[in-house]
């Protein structure tokens, strides 16, 4: 398998050539719940619509722990490959399967028990409250194959490699929209169906991520791999991993704890936000895709030693995604209608398309905010200043329920719509000043091979 060497060559070059896999890769991965979106919206309703996006943040809180484990594991692989420090990388990788092993039972088990009292909690009404916990269940119940497809993925990624998750991703979303057709259209399985739809297509990318790795496992070091719990590696792996979760986790619990005024509003304000969130994780792909890359890029080379380049990569990075801000802005400003189309039927849903109409405007005005978040973020991430993640989390979070609730007497809905751009404006302060201080270069986690 083919790796990209991040420590060599044009800064823009390795990072436009590793992003645009990711790119496309990101975006197939959004296209799982588009396609569950689109269909249950046009062919069932609105509300199996609101059914299917309720439990959306839910599954998000609790998946939040293997993902940061998952991603902060990846700043280890990069600084290792980049140090050539493969013996390091082998004990490694044997603790994190062994760890996200265990977190997959246990998210297993909890998390099938406690959705419909969860989705009773955040004022999931009544009428849709049954389709919510089922499709809530049915993708916990998936939770092993979601973490392997994203150990495999995560490993492959932060070796040099964006092009086989992409592969992976393409073949799964296809088959993902054939089982919605079959399952929802042909069957008449309703929202069950396109539950167990995304379920299938998951197991059968992990599967295929890791065949990949398995046949590849000499040419990547990465044969030999023994399964067991290492003290040191865990530690490493905690460390880092973490503040990455906590990071994710406040943010979800912001979003958990606004749903809960969003779903206060109705079925169609609920159905609005969905359908608008579904354009806003494609449109926002370009940003995370050019954030991750630039991570990448900045732990091998950190890991190699070579830190001149990333202020370069990073000013350059940062024009690129600044200036895709200013067209994505310019579209959903004077299309976000037509856009919403695809999901709800105006006919059916005007008051819907109405609302998201809103959603996108206001939060495609303030991208450029979350791009210079990202951009700086991520370098510090790579570079494994962890706990910048935790506390830029910290801030996001607090200042969007403190302005969603403050907000949404006077404003209404439109209120809790503006609170999310102001907490990516003070969510950008800490790593700016992080940046800028330098201190982040001395968070090195690996050592070089001798």
């Amino acid at each position: 398998m083919k790796t990209q060497d991040m420590t060599n060559g044009s800064p823009m070059r390795n990072i436009l050539i590793f992003a645009l896999p990711l790119l496309l890769g990101n975006i197939f991965q959004q296209l799982y719940n588009v396609v569950d979106s689109t269909i249950v919206g046009r062919l069932i309703g609105a509300d199996a619509l609101a059914a299917v996006g309720a439990p959306g943040n839910v599954l998000m809180l609790i998946m939040c722990l293997c993902f940061g484990l998952t991603n902060g594991t990846g700043v280890i692989i990069a600084q290792c490959v980049g140090a050539r420090n493969f013996t390091q990388l082998k004990s490694v990788l044997g603790t994190f399967v062994f760890i996200i092993g265990i977190l997959s039972g246990i998210i297993m088990v909890l998390g099938t028990a406690i959705a419909y009292p969860i989705l009773r909690a955040i004022n999931v009404p009544d009428s849709i409250i049954k389709d919510a916990a089922l499709y809530m269940r049915v993708l916990i119940l998936a939770t092993p194959f979601t973490m392997m497809y994203n150990a495999c993925s995560a490993i492959m990624r932060n070796m040099g490699n964006s092009k086989t998750p992409l592969l992976v991703l393409i073949l799964s979303s296809v088959l993902n929209a054939v089982l919605d057709i079959v399952f929802v259209a042909g069957l008449h399985w309703g929202v069950f169906g396109t539950a167990l739809a995304t379920a299938l297509s998951t197991a059968i990318s992990a599967f295929v991520c890791f065949l990949f790795l398995y046949r590849n496992r000499f040419d990547l070091h990465i044969d030999g791999i023994r399964i067991h719990y290492t003290k040191d590696n865990a530690h490493m792996i905690i460390k880092t991993g973490a503040p990455v979760a906590m990071q994710s986790c406040m943010i979800s619990l912001g979003t958990l704890s606004v749903n809960s005024l969003i779903n206060s509003f109705g079925t169609q304000t609920m159905a609005a936000y969905v359908a608008s969130t579904k354009i806003d994780s494609v449109a926002i792909m370009v940003i995370i895709s050019m954030g991750m890359s630039l991570s990448v890029y900045t732990g091998q080379n950190v890991g190699a030693g070579n830190i001149k380049n990333i202020n370069t990569a990073l000013i350059k990075t940062l024009s690129l995604v600044l200036s895709y801000c200013l067209v994505i802005t310019v579209i959903l400003l004077f299309f976000g209608d037509k856009i919403l189309s695809l999901f709800l039927d105006p006919k059916k849903a005007p008051e819907s398309i109405a609302i998201g109409t809103q959603y996108l405007k206001i939060i495609g005005s303030a991208y450029f905010m979350a791009g210079i978040m990202r951009c700086y973020l991520n370098i510090i991430h790579g570079a494994g200043d962890i706990n910048v993640s935790m506390l830029t989390g910290i801030i996001e979070l607090s200042v969007r329920i403190i302005a969603s609730y403050a907000l949404v007497r006077p404003l209404g809905v439109t209120g809790l719509w503006i609170a999310i751009p102001i907490s990516w404006g003070s969510g950008s302060l800490v790593p700016l000043i992080r940046y800028y201080s330098g201190k982040w270069k001395e968070k090195t986690l690996v050592t070089a091979q001798i």
